[in-house]
């Protein structure tokens, strides 16, 4: 286990978050950014998380011609196709519940599915960016590092009251939601985490690990080892909504939301389509169903264990096997 850095904790033990980061011994916002700096920051965000990851399965322009459309959508349907195989969950489940449904409903399930899985991704980029661009506006801090590191977000480095004191290094990781990811990966990714800081050789104070928690109410947490309750590590805190989005933009998490909302809306940005999936998509998947003979005449799912063996090999290795 690393070693405790020195950054400022809160001392007191009757305190609901002793050992945690003293904010109130960090400089303090100096400012709080006007409505129309906020909202270009969130154009520009939407933008930015759009370059990314688009929020839809299928970019359709206007002027697409006919061919090139049904090009478009036969691609989609295999490429759903092989979505539904790499992200099915349990294979046995999975394979159990299709059993004697109709590919068509079981597309539209999966167009529905990575459609979500797609605009959890988008957002998750929107909202890297608008922390560290609010944060990088803010003033409050000395330096705010660019989008996309390798396992950190974005890094800030915020001066302490205390002249005497170095400045402290924020390495920051930014997630939607708590359950982004399994209570077993958590201490791999603080592990990686804190890698990061530990060989950054631009540091000169100390430095503390943050999973930011974009979307999800309360302050803040530490990660424990459930049998033994030891923190996975000394310098690294899980800040939720109530006190991520303060401590980076000073606004409040519903402020931020709210002026998310206001943006999208003054935008015009597009809603996402669940339900008209074209029929041609459908059929493609389909077809990349019946041709490694997965469904009968009748277009339904007709053998679990087939379809379970497809899951857990991969398609490649499952159409190279000469026994399916």
């Amino acid at each position: 286990m690393s070693r405790p850095q020195s950054y400022p904790r809160i001392d007191d033990d009757d305190h609901p978050f002793a050992g945690y980061l003293h904010e109130d011994e960090l400089m303090p916002h100096k400012i709080r950014i006007d409505a129309s700096k906020f909202r270009t920051i969130i154009e520009d965000a939407i933008s930015y998380a759009s370059g990314k990851s688009s929020r839809a399965i299928l970019e359709i322009g206007e002027d697409t011609r006919d061919e090139d459309l049904q090009a478009k959508l036969l691609k989609a349907g295999d490429d759903l196709f092989k979505y539904f195989v790499k992200y099915c969950g349990d294979p046995a489940s999975t394979a159990f519940d299709c059993f004697g449904r109709h590919y068509s409903e079981i597309a539209r399930e999966q167009f529905h599915n990575r459609t979500l899985q797609k605009e959890r991704m988008n957002s998750g980029w929107r909202y890297q960016y608008i922390a560290r661009d609010m944060a990088l506006a803010s003033k409050r801090f000395v330096l705010v590092s660019d989008v996309g590191g390798v396992e950190a977000d974005f890094n800030t480095v915020i001066d302490v009251v205390e002249k005497s004191k170095k400045p402290v290094t924020i390495y920051v990781s930014v997630k939607n939601r708590s359950n982004t990811m399994g209570g077993q990966d958590w201490p791999k990714a603080i592990r990686a985490l804190e890698t990061v800081a530990i060989n950054d050789k631009n540091r000169t104070g100390p430095y503390i690990c943050v999973f930011g928690i974009a979307m999800e109410h309360g302050a803040r947490l530490i990660k424990r080892e459930q049998r033994t309750g030891q923190a996975y590590s000394a310098n690294t805190e899980v800040w939720l909504s109530d006190f991520f989005w303060p401590f980076f933009t000073n606004y409040s998490y519903l402020e931020v939301i709210q002026a998310v909302v206001s943006t999208l809306e003054s935008v015009g940005a597009t809603r996402l389509d669940y339900a008209g999936v074209p029929d041609i998509l459908i059929e493609s998947f389909g077809k990349s169903c019946e041709e490694i003979k997965l469904i009968d005449d009748n277009g339904n799912f007709n053998n679990a264990h087939r379809l379970a063996k497809l899951f857990v090999m991969g398609i490649r290795d499952f159409k190279n096997d000469n026994k399916c």
